[in-house]
């Protein structure tokens, strides 16, 4: 068994020394008493076959009743907490994976970004919001006994609490194509002053939280809420041209049906790639589809700057333009594009992006905060 290095870890291998022990023990037992019958009444040992008993309703109702206890247990002690580890406590915080053919793309809040690897410190709770840009993939830390699906189209979540300091694998659990045995990463868990300290050094961008060159994600958030416009039609003076955005987050929203539906990182998504399967008639005409033209990181970056609107106005500080990250230590390949291997605006030059209200903004502006938004090693 991988060591125990979370919280789940513990309770998940109890588990499975439970079902072990179970299978074990009714394997002997049944072997055993296959062979002891099989020796007792084989042919010519002397032995009085003259009443063969047909049942037994007292030993039938034992191997019944017995075994259906112990399974109905393990059912409820699994249903118990196979769930749990999907349901992050109040306090987690909240990191974000992309998978991509072939590795994995991990954005702290605080605007530190890494690529396979994930540095954590111990003690503290942390939910995964996970999802993939082209094909499943499945997000495994043995050593935490977490796994789950990473799906395109759709967040899936996890989350973890570290107990012991160390390195430990991450590997992909879903056959994803060609490289899929490459996909692999660590996790680094620290102790908290080296984890501060880490964070502190500049993560391994180069560059610290709280610099101009390292953006939060609601502050790359703002940035590109600004540069396609978003405002003609969600700030407060926008002339009801759309619906206002502040303490939006977390409401219930509702859908052109009427059904109610949270709004979450998944509303926000299917917002601004399906307006028309979120929004009501009168705003569907005016709402622009952004499918194609925002990265997955973009997306979760609007969707952090719009849970950090409050009511009454309040916003995120203006940031200065970001600047492109150094590379990174041990040489790796400088930042691209989350979407491919060559920036937004090398690709597609000519392309221009919808704003809310008609407005026109480059495409190759949401491409240039390579510092913080969308950069990403190239294997």
């Amino acid at each position: 068994m991988p060591e125990e290095a979370s919280t789940y870890a513990g309770p998940y291998d109890l588990l499975f020394l439970a079902l072990t022990i179970l299978t074990v023990v009714f394997t002997f037992l049944v072997l055993g008493f296959l062979i002891f019958l099989a020796i007792r009444y084989r042919r010519g040992a002397r032995v009085d076959r003259s009443r063969p008993i047909s049942h037994d309703i007292r030993l039938e109702l034992t191997w019944s009743i017995i075994p259906l206890l112990l399974g109905l247990g393990v059912f409820a002690w699994a249903a118990v907490l196979f769930p749990s580890v999907y349901r992050p406590p109040a306090n987690a915080e909240e990191i974000f994976v992309i998978g991509k053919q072939w590795m994995w793309h991990i954005q702290h809040p605080n605007g530190i970004r890494e690529n396979n690897e994930l540095h954590v410190p111990t003690g503290r709770p942390f939910k995964l919001t996970m999802i993939s840009q082209d094909v499943i993939h499945s997000f495994f830390i043995p050593a935490f006994r977490v796994k789950r699906d990473v799906i395109p189209g759709r967040y899936t979540t996890a989350w973890f609490q570290a107990t012991k300091p160390g390195k430990y694998h991450i590997f992909c659990a879903e056959y994803c194509g060609t490289n899929h045995s490459e996909m692999t990463g660590y996790v680094y868990v620290l102790t908290p002053e080296d984890y501060q300290r880490w964070v502190e050094n500049n993560g391994p961008s180069g560059e610290a939280p709280g610099s101009t060159a390292v953006l939060t994600m609601a502050e790359a958030g703002h940035q590109l809420y600004t540069q396609l416009a978003c405002g003609t039609c969600h700030d407060p003076d926008a002339l009801n041209r759309g619906p206002l955005l502040e303490g939006i987050y977390g409401t219930q929203g509702k859908l052109p049906n009427g059904q109610p539906a949270p709004v979450d990182n998944t509303y926000i998504r299917e917002w601004l790639l399906n307006p028309s399967e979120r929004l009501s008639q009168k705003y569907q005409q005016s709402m622009p589809s952004y499918k194609g033209q925002l990265t997955e990181f973009q997306i979760l970056q609007l969707a952090a700057y719009i849970q950090s609107l409050r009511p009454g106005g309040a916003q995120p500080p203006p940031t200065a333009p970001s600047t492109p990250q150094r590379r990174r230590r041990g040489g790796n390949a400088a930042p691209i594009a989350a979407g491919g291997s060559q920036p937004a605006a090398a690709q597609s030059p000519q392309t221009t992006l919808t704003g809310a209200a008609g407005a026109t903004t480059p495409a190759g502006a949401q491409a240039t905060n390579t510092g913080n938004q969308n950069g990403s090693n190239n294997r």
